[in-house]
C-alpha cells in the first residue's frame, strides 16, 4: 500500500462547511477527511464504515454510501487541484467551490463494512468550469467500486455552510 503524506485534511480548511459527507460542521455527517498523496497528483481518504450502513446483506456496505463517498471525495479533489493550479494556499479566500454536475459509479464487488476502505481520486481533465475526476474505492487489496465525477466550479462560497441556527443539533443520546 502506498505511503501517504501527513498534514491537514483538505476539509479542515472550511470548518463551517455543512455538507453531509464532508462538512466538519454537520453534526450528523460522515466527516470524511481527504489528503494529498505523496505523488502530488492523487488525493486519498480513509474511511471506517459503521454497521448502520448495511445494504441488507452480511458485511456489505449500502451502495448509496459508496456513491456519496465517491462524490464528496471527488469534489474535494477538484477543489484542491484548482487551488494548486492557481498557485494559491488551499482554502485561501476567495473560496474555490465546486458542485457535482454528474456522478457515475460502477460497483465491481461488494464493499465490506468490517474494514477500513480507502478512496483515491485524481483529476483527469479540466474544461473551463468543469473538472473531471476519477475515483476508486478499495478494501484491502480489492477495488470494489469506481466512480467518475464532473465537478462544476461555482461562484457561491460553500465554505460558509448553512447558518448554524438552521442546522439541527442531535440530542445527547441520539446516535449520529
Amino acid at each position: 500500500m502506498t505511503e501517504y503524506t501527513s498534514g491537514q485534511a483538505l476539509q479542515d480548511a472550511w470548518p463551517e462547511a455543512t455538507c453531509y459527507g464532508c462538512g466538519p460542521a454537520n453534526p450528523y455527517g460522515l466527516h470524511i477527511k481527504s489528503y494529498w498523496d505523496s505523488d502530488g497528483e492523487t488525493v486519498f481518504c480513509r474511511f471506517q464504515p459503521d454497521l448502520k450502513y448495511n445494504a441488507g446483506f452480511p458485511n456489505v456496505m449500502y451502495g448509496g454510501l459508496v456513491a456519496s463517498l465517491i462524490d464528496c471525495h471527488s469534489i474535494w479533489t477538484a477543489i484542491a487541484a484548482a487551488y494548486k493550479a492557481a498557485g494559491r494556499p488551499h482554502g485561501s479566500a476567495p473560496s474555490i467551490s465546486y458542485v457535482t454536475g454528474s456522478l457515475q459509479v460502477r460497483y465491481l464487488q461488494p464493499t465490506p463494512l468490517d474494514q477500513e476502505i480507502v478512496l483515491r481520486a485524481h483529476v483527469t481533465e479540466v474544461q473551463g468550469r468543469k473538472t473531471h475526476v476519477a475515483c476508486t474505492v478499495q478494501a484491502g487489496d480489492r477495488i470494489t467500486a469506481e466512480g467518475t465525477v464532473v465537478a462544476v466550479r461555482i461562484d457561491d462560497d460553500k465554505a460558509r455552510g448553512v447558518a448554524a441556527a438552521r442546522v439541527p443539533q442531535p440530542a445527547a443520546d441520539e446516535p449520529r
